[in-house]
């Protein structure tokens, strides 16, 4: 694919109507573009700030037909798209991203080998397609191991972990939706990721390190800079250039890493877009990674990538938003990112909060003392 350029003023099509699409688009309309957006459901959080809303479902192909006709470039924000839809508008739409990377990344066989190929390791895996298979190759892993569908799954679902033996047998519901993968389990430090933005023409940019903390299998905060060596984040950015240029890279990546006591870094799973850990960049660095993304695809210069201040980005839950609204006056200088979604449910993003200070610290210790993300699991009263 030859290198084009898109310049403001044209439409930017994007497929997927949820918070990615939502804040790409408004990075978007600040540089002067027009935007398109195909989601199943009018008014998304795409839809409210989008140009244009085309109805349909993902795998619609007159809904995709008539958002190739009004966009001048095409891009997603999320990558459960039908990989056959996909390529079916990458020949009759600028596409610049193709169809190749969210091919792999649908896939965690395909998305392993793919990093393995690269020349970067993850945690010590065995494919597994039957009940038969399990109980062979976890001798091979050994326990605890985690056992994942090779499709599917987010925020901890489609996945099992397996402690003693008595767990595989319920693997059974896993295993029946289709390949799966056993990996072995990582006794990590830190949770770490890399987002990597890339040109068609090998231009590269690549954000500063953050350090994830999840709760509940859901993203609860990203710290930046990560409280990790200099040799530990060299490490770690080396990596995710490599797998980006491996994979031809066009657009945005997202590559989430353990990192063990020792210093040792796996490479976790990939995400073909950006990514809920690279939202403080929004506020704390020079380009965001919705800038840089839209700069990418339409094959303008890339940013800077400088982060401006130490930041704290915490994502904000269903539960959270009536204490967060109680509060939020005393809160003038924290940066409250709200979906736009209509209705707040437990463990549902809702929205985000970014903290920007002299010292990462001083950060987390106001989320902690601000009381908002003690809230148990209600909504409302």
């Amino acid at each position: 694919m030859s290198n084009k350029t898109i310049l403001p003023g044209a439409t930017i099509g994007i497929i997927g109507g949820g918070q990615l699409g939502r804040m790409m688009a408004l990075s978007a309309k600040a540089q002067g573009y027009r935007i398109a957006v195909l989601e199943p459901t009018a008014d998304s959080p795409c839809g409210q700030v989008a140009d244009t809303e085309v109805i349909g479902a993902y795998d619609d192909r007159e809904a995709i037909s008539r958002l190739a006709e009004i966009s001048d470039v095409i891009t997603y924000e999320f990558e459960n798209i039908d990989a056959d839809t996909l390529e079916w508008i990458c020949e009759r739409a600028y596409v610049p991203q193709g169809p190749k990377l969210l091919t792999i990344t649908q896939d965690r066989i395909k998305e392993k080998a793919a990093i393995q190929q690269a020349g970067v390791e993850v945690a010590p895996f065995e494919v597994i397609k039957s009940r038969e298979d399990l109980f062979l190759k976890i001798e091979a892993i050994g326990y605890p191991a985690v056992l994942k569908t090779a499709r599917g799954g987010y925020d901890g679902k489609g996945q099992l972990v397996v402690k003693e033996k008595q767990d595989l047998e319920k693997a059974d519901e896993l295993i029946q939706q289709g390949a799966c993968v056993l990996e072995k389990w990582i006794s990590f430090e830190k949770e770490i990721s890399v987002i990597v933005t890339r040109k068609l023409d090998g231009e590269t940019a690549i954000f500063p390190v953050g350090e994830n903390i999840h709760q509940e299998n859901i993203l609860h905060q990203t710290i930046v800079p990560a409280r990790i060596s200099q040799t530990v984040q060299e490490n770690a950015i080396e990596k995710a250039k490599q797998i980006a240029d491996s994979l031809n890279l066009v657009g945005t990546l997202a590559v989430e890493m353990f990192l063990t006591s020792e210093g040792t870094i796996y490479i976790n799973e990939l995400a073909p877009r950006p990514h809920n850990s690279g939202h403080y960049s929004i506020e704390a660095c020079e380009t965001s990674q919705f800038e840089q993304h839209v700069r990418a695809i339409c094959g303008l210069p890339l940013g800077s990538t400088e982060l401006l201040k130490p930041v704290v980005m915490v994502n904000l839950l269903g539960e959270h938003l009536e204490c967060l609204f109680e509060e939020i006056l005393d809160k003038k200088d924290w940066k409250i990112h709200l979906y736009g979604k209509k209705e707040p449910k437990i463990k549902r993003k809702m929205g985000h909060v970014t903290i920007l200070r002299d010292n990462v610290t001083v950060a987390l210790q106001e989320i902690e003392q601000s009381g908002i993300w003690k809230v148990k699991e209600k909504i409302g009263g």
